[in-house]
């Protein structure tokens, strides 16, 4: 067995997460809903990061990125093993970010293209779903997570969508009709499949879909990767099942 070292108020929350500072509701599959997942989480509101932070006139600017640094690392003296984000375009902030702490960074889902293009082969690509994709597409947020041009990707964007928009973004509306969320992504998603018809799997880069990713798959026929996926992926890593019968 392991020594057990004090030094800490509470133990046992292996995944922190860094939300945006927003009231949107968050349903069961949200990355900010504790039921996700199958282990305990220890949530941080970085304190005045909207959750238009990442197309808004002050955008992903030094201010914000200290803000986002210092809570990572006050989730990390509070003892947990990995820490991800309530928002994939925090991608452009994993380069810059993992150095400063001592447990993993998984800053957006889209760590995970590079992998699954890999899975796919040379013949097929990427599906991305995106909170905004033709925002996506400029700036640095795929550099920062290893997306280079030799990756083939197609990039479908929710910016353009009535429900989810106006209810995860803008904030304009106060509650959200799920099925209407679930038509919006699963008709993105059937329009880069008939754009693009080589696309193998799909990665959404934004935490508020993932409840829509059996949907999605159903529809389509297709592989879905998302934040969910990454965090229970980081989950085994980081505490490793102990397999009974073997010793």
């Amino acid at each position: 067995m392991p020594v057990a070292r004090g030094g800490r108020p509470f133990y046992g929350e292996a995944l922190g997460i860094l939300m945006l500072d927003m009231k949107a509701p968050l349903i069961p599959g949200n990355v900010g809903n504790a039921n996700s997942y199958d282990f305990p989480v220890r949530f941080k509101v970085l304190e005045s990061v909207p959750s238009d932070w990442w197309c808004d006139e002050q955008g992903p600017d030094d201010r914000r990125f200290e803000i986002f640094l210092k809570a990572a690392k006050e989730l990390e003296a509070e003892g947990v093993k990995a820490i991800t984000t309530g928002c994939g375009f925090f991608a452009i902030y994993q380069k810059k970010a993992a150095p400063h702490l001592k447990v993993p960074l998984f800053a957006s889902p889209l760590l995970m293209v590079p992998m699954v293009s890999r899975m796919l082969g040379e013949n097929q690509r990427v599906g991305i779903i995106s909170a905004g994709g033709a925002h996506l597409t400029r700036g640095d947020f795929l550099a920062n997570v290893g997306i280079d041009p030799s990756i083939p990707i197609a990039v479908g964007g929710l910016e353009n969508t009535e429900e989810f928009y106006h209810v995860h973004v803008t904030q304009r509306k106060p509650d959200i009709d799920p099925e209407k969320v679930e038509q919006e992504v699963v008709a993105v998603a059937k329009d880069l499949v008939r754009r693009y018809p080589d696309i193998g799997a799909f990665v959404f880069e934004c935490s508020d879909i993932p409840p829509f990713a059996k949907a999605t798959s159903e529809a389509t026929g297709l592989p879905v990767f998302d934040f969910i996926t990454l965090a229970h992926l980081v989950y085994r890593a980081t505490v490793p099942r102990r397999y009974e019968g073997f010793m």
